[in-house]
């Protein structure tokens, strides 16, 4: 490259040129930059003469271009040995997280929280380390210190600072997660009209319950002590916001004050509630029936157990006859649908209701919540329900004969819950030992619900099959609970107090909230192990001080894509510590 002056009657033109050969062997001179005028260039120069800077700076740019090309020869030798600890090896995996977190304001926020507390350690470092290790690397807040040293950007925090930010990020964390909601519709359209809400419990490591960690119902039907959480997600999958409650605790209850608190601080109106059967109490039910003025501002979809509604109800929902397909005219009956033909296929039936199928006692001058009751019908669904019960069938049978069956609960897993004990032979008389056998009647009771499905809603005018549509998304807030308790190993818990628990979840809630937006940036093309695998494995070795980094990963169709993604790439042969740095500003560049 060249400095090129065109002088005219009143100023000059400074420009940067370069030389290239063209395919048919001519050359021809381009333009890489316009510096600008003369005056312009004076004002860059700062007090310099205007021609020294301009040449100065091509300099600089031919110094770079030739950096950048250069081949580096690294001398290395089989009798010399390595230095003692000097770290050889780096994850860089973690950029592509980072690019994310920095895009999502965080560093912004930290930096608000940093204003008001006015401590020293780097909150914005901590958070970002921990999330980056959950993701990766995930274990104790020790290990993920240890660990954190394996990124290209070392740590600038001690461990006590860690500990000493875990406080506080715990007191601020609905702060926390009110920002980051606001500042991540910069980075993605998220969808404000349909939310998704479940809980599920993680256990501890302890053997006491204290006022959080409380013996309960685990999910995992561990007996130790447990603390629930309650997740709010998108339509997208993208989580929302989540709060902490007792183990012991009732879950229906956790809905409101989350939801209120997405009402206040989120501004969210306009909502359609998603949640499962567990979660459908009457109270949070008529929560959710809110309108003003005539305009509908709340509304809820909710799974419904055919069980547990009312006889006539249930009799309804079962009857063969007065079936329908989107779209369809026709009405079928289920004795006349083929397995084969109509495997894939969804039937439904519905009404209005008004009246309580809550099956608790009413108050009085309680009215009624008038319902839309939605009963599908899939012989896919009906399949898989059968192969699942078979294969607990055959469970209960292989207990029953080799003695290992036991008297405890059973849940509607549980495949003891088809295996009966009676103490008195059918002629009445008393047994020695438990006559033990498989409950066929119980098994039979089960069958009729197969393929049966059912949904409640207040919504009106809105088609039967977007509501089943709507509903069928509520499966993603599990994958969300499933990616948090198997890839970011969110349990065991082993942190002690309670706003250390609660920083955990947070850093559980916000590497997720990270991890979602990049399976979407990613096309959901690839599966999470193959995300976090790849991550994990993206590692870059250096092999002396200045002598830049070496990819020592295998570049795949998903490292291609991270890269394409990011608009970076970690994955040229060798690259120099000049241009990594670019790279590390780059991740951390504010994105419009």
């Amino acid at each position: 490259m060249k400095l090129t002056v065109s002088k005219s009657k009143n100023t000059a033109s400074f420009y940067v040129q370069k030389s290239i050969r063209k395919e048919n062997g001519t050359s021809t001179t381009i333009t890489i930059e316009k510096l600008g005028t003369l005056d312009e260039v004076k004002a860059k120069a700062n007090g310099k003469d205007p021609y020294q800077w301009a040449q100065e700076y091509v300099n600089e740019l031919n110094r770079m271009e030739y950096e950048h090309k250069k081949e580096i020869i690294i001398p290395y030798s089989p009798s010399k040995l390595m230095k003692k600890g000097v770290q050889k090896s780096f994850n860089c995996g973690y950029l592509f997280l980072q690019d994310i977190y920095y895009s999502l304001g965080l560093d912004k926020i930290c930096q608000a929280i940093a204003d008001k507390y006015k401590f020293e350690y780097d909150l914005n470092d901590i958070l970002s380390k921990l999330i980056y290790t959950r993701i990766l690397y995930p274990s104790s807040k020790l290990s993920s210190y240890k660990q954190s040293a394996t990124f290209i950007e070392q740590p600038t925090f001690k461990l006590h600072d860690v500990y000493r930010s875990l406080s506080l990020l715990s007191k601020e964390s609905d702060f926390i997660q009110s920002e980051l909601y606001k500042n991540s519709q910069n980075v993605l359209s998220r969808r404000k009209d349909i939310l998704y809400y479940d809980c599920t419990n993680f256990y501890f490591e302890i053997e006491e319950a204290d006022e959080l960690r409380k013996y309960g119902k685990a999910k995992q039907n561990k007996p130790l002590p447990i603390v629930g959480m309650g997740l709010f997600m998108d339509y997208d999958g993208i989580p929302l916001a989540f709060d902490i409650y007792p183990g012991n605790q009732n879950e229906q209850p956790t809905l409101k004050p989350i939801e209120k608190r997405l009402l206040n601080d989120y501004g969210l109106e306009d909502i359609i509630v998603c949640t499962d059967a567990g979660l459908s109490s009457k109270e949070n039910r008529k929560f959710n029936d809110k309108s003003l003025f005539g305009h509908r501002t709340r509304s809820f979809i909710t799974t419904q157990s055919i069980k547990q509604l009312p006889e006539h109800l249930k009799d309804y929902a079962l009857d063969k006859d007065g079936w329908h397909l989107p779209g369809d005219s026709k009405v079928y009956n289920l004795d006349d649908i083929s397995e084969e033909a109509d495997y894939n296929k969804v039937f439904y039936k519905d009404r209005w209701i008004v009246e309580d199928i809550s099956g608790k006692k009413k108050k009085e001058g309680d009215k009624p919540l008038e319902q839309h009751l939605i009963v599908s019908f899939s012989p896919k669904y009906k399949k898989y329900q059968q192969t699942i019960r078979q294969g607990q069938i055959n469970r209960a049978m292989k207990l029953i004969e080799t003695g290992n069956y036991k008297r405890r609960a059973k849940n509607q897993n549980d495949p003891h819950r088809f295996i009966e004990h009676k103490a008195v032979t059918a002629d009445g008389e008393v047994c020695s030992n438990d006559h033990v056998f498989l409950n066929e009647e119980a098994i039979r009771n089960e069958q009729q619900y197969d393929g049966f499905y059912a949904v409640c809603t207040n919504l009106e005018n809105i088609r039967v099959e977007q509501i089943i549509r709507i509903n069928r998304k509520r499966r993603e807030i599990e994958e969300c609970f499933r990616i948090m308790k198997t890839e970011f190993k969110a349990r065991p818990v082993y942190v002690q107090t309670q706003d250390h628990i609660k920083s955990h979840f947070l850093t559980c809630f916000l590497s997720l909230f990270i991890f979602r937006i990049l399976e979407k940036r990613l096309g959901e093309a690839f599966t999470c192990e193959e995300i976090s695998d790849t991550l994990r494995d993206m590692i870059m070795a250096r092999p002396g001080e200045k002598l830049g980094y070496i990819a020592s990963y295998t570049r795949t169709d998903l490292t291609d894509r991270l890269h394409e993604t990011a608009g970076f790439r970690t994955d040229y042969e060798i690259i120099n510590d000049i241009n990594m740095k670019k790279i590390i500003r780059k991740t951390k560049k504010k994105k419009k």
